[in-house]
């Protein structure tokens, strides 16, 4: 039997742990299998030994949003709107200024 994606990539990742790709892949591969508080140790050790890795900061906003950690998802999502400026990336930004606003909107 082929050993599974998600196995494939933890395999990887242990051979290369400083790879941000691998990490980030990991992390979503846990997020579809609904295994969220994984996927969120994945996404906090990118966050604070690859802050640069701009693809981290959606996922991991909406992540802490669905689990009800609505200030710590405000203040990915807005790191992740000054990073992308800083990289140059509008449409990033933007998409995470529309992610933040979202989550703006739904609660009061």
């Amino acid at each position: 039997m082929e050993p599974s994606r998600l196995e494939l990539l933890k395999e990887s990742l242990a051979a290369r742990p400083r790879d941000p790709f691998l990490r980030y892949a990991l992390a979503m591969e846990f997020v579809q299998a609904g295994k969220d508080e994984e996927s969120w140790g994945h996404f906090e050790i990118l966050l604070a030994e690859q802050p640069q890795y701009l693809a981290t900061y959606y996922q991991a906003g909406i992540l802490l949003a669905r689990l009800g950690r609505i200030e710590e998802a405000r203040g990915v999502l807005a790191r992740g709107v000054g990073l992308a400026y800083q990289q140059g990336n509008a449409h990033t930004a933007q998409e995470l200024r529309a992610a933040l606003a979202d989550l703006e909107g739904s609660s009061t």
